[in-house]
């Protein structure tokens, strides 16, 4: 079964009523953060449950030394998933609004915990549920407790230091999420400081999706990232963003297009700065 598997609005309606399907509401705003909540409150899938960005899908934050949204402590986590119904066999659903950055943070970290099958991402998000006319409930159903275990897997991750000992590996191929003019340096709305990391290139997650905000189609990813590995080995991949959250929507579009589960630089951009040691490129 792929790792990696999207589920359309009209799917996921016809399974919403499953006892053993998990739906989990993942909205979050960068510059709103309790829109996800209000969010969920005023309307939602009717049985999802939410997972907040950074209550649930982050952990703590330590000044000087973290990125914006450092992994969240395994345990703690899955205790999480277990409270709000999740069991080891369960079905997942994820969803965000629609361009899947908060949902494919949620479906990586599941990956990491061991929670390879069965989890899906709405394709289109709420946007595509919109549009196809379903409903939504302000009702929040009452959760039971799920049997969900699991063992974060650290080869999926690699950490500032590790990373810094692979930047002039030629097999090594490194993307970046964030947009172009982040990417150049050029502009930086988040982070005291602005460019990339060394050898990195600039493959912007909202590429992974046409004109309506769905995923391209498997094949077309393929191509694009084909032509990024430029003959390298996919599973020398490292991903990374601004803090490792849109990263993960690009290994989320590389499992898609059929390639293995590639390593996270989960602390990124906003950790990748906080030791004036490393060094920063900027331009293309």
């Amino acid at each position: 079964m792929p790792i990696a598997q999207l589920i359309t609005a009209e799917q996921l309606h016809d399974r919403q009523q499953n006892p053993n399907t998990c739906i989990f509401d993942c909205r979050f705003a960068l510059d709103d953060t309790a829109y996800g909540q209000r969010s969920f409150n005023q309307g939602h899938i009717e049985g999802a449950q939410f997972l907040d960005l950074e209550a649930d899908l982050s952990g703590e934050i330590k000044a000087g030394t973290t990125g914006r949204h450092p992994l969240p402590q395994p345990a703690q986590l899955i205790a999480r998933l277990a409270a709000l119904g999740l069991d080891k066999h369960s079905e997942v659903i994820l969803y965000d609004d629609g361009p899947g950055a908060y949902a494919a943070r949620a479906w990586w970290l599941l990956a990491w915990l061991g929670k390879r099958e069965g989890v899906y991402v709405l394709d289109g998000g709420l946007n595509a549920w919109r549009d196809a006319g379903l409903p939504l409930s302000s009702e929040v159903q009452p959760a039971k407790t799920g049997t969900f275990s699991g063992q974060a897997d650290e080869s999926l991750v690699l950490s500032a230091e590790q990373l810094q000992a692979r930047l002039n590996a030629p097999e090594m191929t490194l993307l970046d999420a964030r947009a172009l003019p982040r990417f150049k340096g050029e502009v930086e709305p988040l982070d005291p400081v602005a460019g990339h990391i060394p050898g990195a290139q600039c493959a912007v997650f909202t590429d992974n999706l046409d004109s309506n905000g769905r995923f391209l189609p498997a094949d077309q990813l393929r191509q694009r990232f084909s032509d990024l590995l430029a003959q390298r080995s996919a599973e020398q991949l490292v991903a990374y963003c601004g803090s490792g959250v849109t990263a993960c929507h690009n290994l989320f579009s590389l499992c898609l297009a059929g390639y293995p589960l590639a390593a996270l630089y989960a602390g990124s951009w906003s950790e990748w700065i906080t030791d004036q040691q490393r060094p920063v490129a900027s331009g293309d």
